[in-house]
């Protein structure tokens, strides 16, 4: 049985309805949803000078019965792709329905998976520089450990994380519980 850390974001259409559509599809492998929080887009204008509008983001802790982190990364697309989302090859950080990102899998003797794999690289190469993953996960696993960067902890609270926590909104309203 493997454990995994998944990012969920959204910045098009009815935003909260595609992450409980994606939380709710993950059933019985959910153990905890974070909160919501509105965060601004990633990465900058597209190449046309068009902004991203703000996402909502969340995180969610789940487990399979498999011991294979490549299902999770499977699983994943499933959901962006069910969600209707389309890759831009022209802009990294387009706008999109559903982002699914995974950030770390622990085996079932809780080992942490690494991969250098370009499909897969873990744990998430950029999630200890996103207060969009860390503050969420916080919710979820106030003692949780990034591996390889450390307590999730300590790592909201140095740059650059620190400075970019004023710019998530809580959205106290919104609940992806199943």
């Amino acid at each position: 049985m493997s454990r995994a850390v998944l990012s969920l974001g959204s910045n098009l259409g009815d935003r909260a309805a595609s992450l409980r559509t994606a939380v709710a599809a993950l059933g019985d492998h959910v153990i905890a949803v974070s909160g919501v929080y509105e965060t601004p887009p990633w990465g900058g204008p597209g190449p046309d000078g068009r902004e991203s509008p703000p996402y909502l983001n969340a995180v969610v802790l789940a487990v399979d019965d498999g011991d294979d982190p490549y299902a999770w990364l499977a699983r994943a697309r499933e959901l962006e792709r069910a969600a209707g989302r389309e890759r831009d090859p022209s802009w990294q950080y387009a706008p999109r329905t559903l982002d699914v990102d995974v950030i770390t899998v622990w085996a079932d003797d809780g080992t942490p998976v690494r991969s250098e794999d370009p499909d897969l690289v873990l744990p998430h190469p950029r999630a200890h520089q996103r207060a969009f993953v860390l503050r969420p996960w916080l919710d979820i696993q106030p003692y949780a450990q990034l591996p390889g960067r450390g307590w999730v902890y300590d790592l909201v609270r140095a740059d650059p994380v620190a400075a970019d926590l004023t710019n998530l909104r809580p959205c106290a309203d919104l609940s992806l519980e199943p």
